[in-house]
């Protein structure tokens, strides 16, 4: 089945949900995104103090791109019959409510399998199908341990400045959706899916995980350190006043750093030989590089970096990063009632046939 053929209706809020939507939109889907005609999707009201359009954020605008939208009332009769006939012809609906609103709405897997027998349910949750907990991402970045390892040891737990735990809900029900619609090719038979922020969250503790469950190790705040890799995160300002990381991953790319900077006579010092050593030692490894980065300007050493492919990277504000030609491709503008709206795209993948 192409993906313009597909029919989605999405009658989720917030972000998890809603990117999914735009996702399968900006595919060539047809995707509806149906409000409440007084609730409407929350995020609408989310604005930073120098936003002033009525009914319209840029939250809400960064996650509902290349969407129709419709008003109805899911328990108005005359409403409910319009929403049902959507629901006829519809490949995917997207929802997050809570438990006890699937039964109040009919939407139950045993109201839609009688009726809809080749309809995906898509669901969110936030801690499970049995829970009726209200979750927001800063619940579940405190909840599953990614606060606590994020800051410093000054700072203490920090919140990504993005939704993050959203983020990798929706990249779940993607993949869920994907798999369904490809198994419904053979079986002609619709689904539910189902994923929660922290089943999610849990899933993307990846080898912080396993260092704890293999080795018993409680990551601490650490900021941008690696905890096994060294240099790896650590700050540098250059001469012209940028601020540069890298990410030493051999000892290869360590000793070409070493050259670069003048610093020959520590290649074989049995501080930093390898990467171990390197670990062990990075409070003194970082005054003996931040001494000599000092001496360069930054695009010296990002030039150099990257013609010896050793890891390095400017620290960029978001003004910098969209100054990019790079950034700029991914930028994607649309008019959202009556007002231009600016995101960037969901789709970083790039596809053709063999």
């Amino acid at each position: 089945m192409l993906i313009s053929s597909l029919t989605v209706i999405d009658l989720s809020t917030v972000l998890a949900g809603p990117s999914v939507g735009m996702f399968f939109a900006e595919l060539g889907a047809k995707v509806i995104k149906i409000e409440h005609p007084l609730n409407k999707d929350v995020t609408r009201s989310w604005k930073q103090s120098d936003e002033s359009v009525e009914n319209l954020s840029s939250y809400f605008s960064s996650i509902n791109y290349k969407k129709s939208y419709l008003s109805l009332n899911l328990l108005d009769p005359d409403q409910r019959i319009e929403f049902d006939a959507l629901l006829e012809t519809a490949d995917v609906l997207i929802s997050n409510f809570k438990r006890e609103d699937y039964l109040k709405f009919q939407l139950t897997k045993s109201d839609l399998s009688k009726k809809y027998p080749s309809l995906i349910h898509a669901k969110i949750s936030g801690f499970g199908e049995t829970s009726d907990r209200v979750a927001y991402d800063l619940i579940l970045q405190a909840e599953t341990g990614f606060m606590s390892m994020n800051g410093t040891e000054e700072s203490g737990p920090v919140k990504m400045p993005v939704a993050l735990v959203d983020v990798l809900a929706a990249h779940q029900l993607k993949e869920a959706i994907l798999i369904a619609l490809l198994q419904r090719t053979t079986s002609g038979k619709g689904s539910e899916v189902h994923v929660s922020l922290y089943n999610a969250a849990i899933s993307s503790l990846i080898n912080q995980a396993s260092s704890f469950l293999m080795n018993n190790n409680v990551p601490k705040r650490i900021g941008s350190l690696h905890p096994s890799i060294a240099p790896y995160g650590e700050i540098f300002q250059t001469k012209d006043g940028a601020f540069l990381t890298f990410a030493i991953g051999s000892d290869r790319q360590f000793q070409k750093l070493l050259v670069k900077l003048g610093l020959n006579e520590f290649i074989n010092d049995h501080h930093y030989k390898t990467n171990k050593l390197r670990v062990q030692h990075r409070k003194q490894l970082f005054e003996l590089l931040n001494n000599k980065v000092k001496e360069f300007d930054s695009q010296e050493l990002l030039d150099w970096t990257e013609f010896e492919n050793v890891p390095c990277g400017k620290i960029k504000s978001l003004n910098e990063v969209f100054d990019g030609v790079e950034a700029q491709r991914l930028v994607r503008t649309e008019n959202i009632d009556g007002t231009e709206t600016k995101r960037v795209t969901s789709i970083a993948f790039n596809s053709s046939s063999f």
